[in-house]
């Protein structure tokens, strides 16, 4: 496997992963910076890829208890070097969603993040290259995927995701009951441009009425500019200094 080495969080993580296939972009930072984790607590990621979300939160947040879960054997290898190339201690361990392995069915966490595969299979073609397919085509069932984050949930534990704006409906349909408090917060390319991503939080038990959010603006003026940064000062602070992306209060 031809890999990459590539700079995140304006050069503070640097991680190894595949030239071809998934490779991680924005979106595991921003889904990283969502999570209102403190020193102290407890995370799990569902399908961490090579680790930067994990990687991105263990790095803003010292002192977290990590874990991580990956179905592809060769990316939870770079997901594990990687962990000790940043100095971030993460546990990751090999296996499906739908069977959750032992070692992570029997522990809760305060917080649990993933970005599962965005496009159902019956409705999209599939991508030519294996392991890109694999983290971009549900294989197990996105309510399988929202399942499973429920069931690793501790009292009054977060779960944080990044997902295509519109599979929201099929989201708020196959979440469990049982996580409450939702916020979505839409995340907008430019201003006056509809939402192609979002970011949802809910909490186990939580009662709280659903909040949606005005849109966070990715990038500043009204098309690209050529080529250069352009992201808007919220949004370069999570991409390159590392900062939190905190929800409206």
């Amino acid at each position: 496997m031809q890999t990459t080495e590539d700079a995140f969080l304006g050069g503070r993580l640097v991680v190894t992963q595949p030239a071809r296939g998934y490779r991680a972009g924005l979106d595991p930072l921003l889904m990283a910076a969502a999570v209102p984790a403190r020193t102290g607590q407890s995370g799990l990621e569902l399908g961490c890829g090579v680790g930067v979300a994990s990687l991105a939160l263990g790095l803003r947040v010292p002192g977290l208890d990590l874990a991580a879960l990956e179905i592809q054997p060769a990316l939870a290898r770079l997901a594990r070097e990687n962990a000790a190339r940043n100095g971030v201690t993460l546990d990751v361990v090999e296996g499906d969603v739908a069977r959750m392995p032992a070692a992570l069915r029997a522990r809760r966490f305060d917080h649990v993040l993933l970005n599962p595969p965005w496009f159902e299979r019956n409705a999209s073609v599939p991508a030519a290259d294996p392991s890109r397919e694999t983290g971009l085509g549900e294989g197990a069932p996105l309510d399988v995927w929202l399942t499973q984050a429920a069931r690793r949930l501790a009292p009054r534990g977060v779960l944080t995701l990044i997902h295509r704006a519109e599979r929201v409906p099929d989201i708020l349909r196959a979440l469990p009951a049982t996580v409450g408090a939702l916020e979505l917060l839409p995340l907008l390319p430019r201003a006056g441009r509809e939402a192609r991503l979002v970011l949802l939080r809910g909490r186990a038990g939580g009662r709280a009425p659903f909040r949606l959010h005005a849109g966070l603006v990715l990038h500043e003026g009204a098309q690209h500019p050529g080529d250069r940064e352009h992201y808007t000062p919220a949004v370069h602070a999570v991409l390159r200094e590392g900062a939190a992306l905190d929800f409206p209060a």
